[in-house]
């Protein structure tokens, strides 16, 4: 399938012709789904921590005595029921991450692509260089698309200028090739690649 390669000012600067396998596919939302999923859950800090009665501060020393007291026993004073006790059954520290197969996780990026080709919301561009690191032309070169949420994805290294020009630029994200991932595809409304980036990705997801 062919497509129109653009400059960053928006004028013609030729066609490519991108792999069916990678950009022609099925749409799998379930799989998509399952990867976000899988980002997301790998994504949790998973630190929260809430402690137990063996943590908290204070004496492990009986109250009172068992009997004759008219009050129910007690062996300390760091339960559950006590102000200042332990947490039954609170957070523990721990890791949130779940497993997926390798195979899935490449025919959800291969899904997202395709999601993104089919939907016409897919631009390629001949390369991600700035004259300069200036906000505000890089900004009138981004209106000329008029896109307004947009991941832009480059070769293997993003350009120093290109970086810092889109870097306060508001729902534009700039990632390396080695960085596409199927969440930050699917949570812009556009996706521009680099014909660097459509060798790479396709160089990866055909291994």
């Amino acid at each position: 399938m062919k497509v129109a390669v653009k400059t960053i000012e928006n004028k013609d600067a030729g066609e490519i012709t991108l792999d069916k396998d990678i950009f022609g596919a099925d749409v799998r939302e379930d799989i998509i789904h399952l990867m976000v999923t899988y980002q997301r859950d790998k994504r949790q800090t998973g630190n929260h921590k809430a402690k137990e009665r063996s943590e908290v501060s204070g004496t492990g020393k009986k109250p009172f005595k068992q009997k004759g007291t008219g009050g129910a026993r007690r062996g300390d004073n760091k339960r559950n029921i006590d102000r200042g006790g332990g947490v039954v059954h609170g957070p523990r520290v721990r890791s949130h991450a779940t497993d997926l197969p390798k195979q899935v996780r490449k025919a959800a990026l291969i899904s997202a692509l395709s999601a993104k080709a089919k939907e016409k919301k897919l631009i390629i561009l001949d390369d991600a260089v700035a004259k300069d690191h200036k906000t505000k032309p890089m900004a009138a070169n981004i209106a000329k698309f008029a896109m307004h949420s947009a991941l832009i994805i480059g070769g293997k290294e993003i350009d120093a200028n290109f970086a810092r020009a889109t870097s306060n630029l508001p729902m534009v994200d700039v990632l390396p090739s080695q960085g596409a991932n199927v969440y930050d595809i699917i949570r812009r409304d556009t996706l521009v690649l680099t014909k660097q980036a459509v060798a790479d990705l396709t160089e990866r997801l055909k291994g």
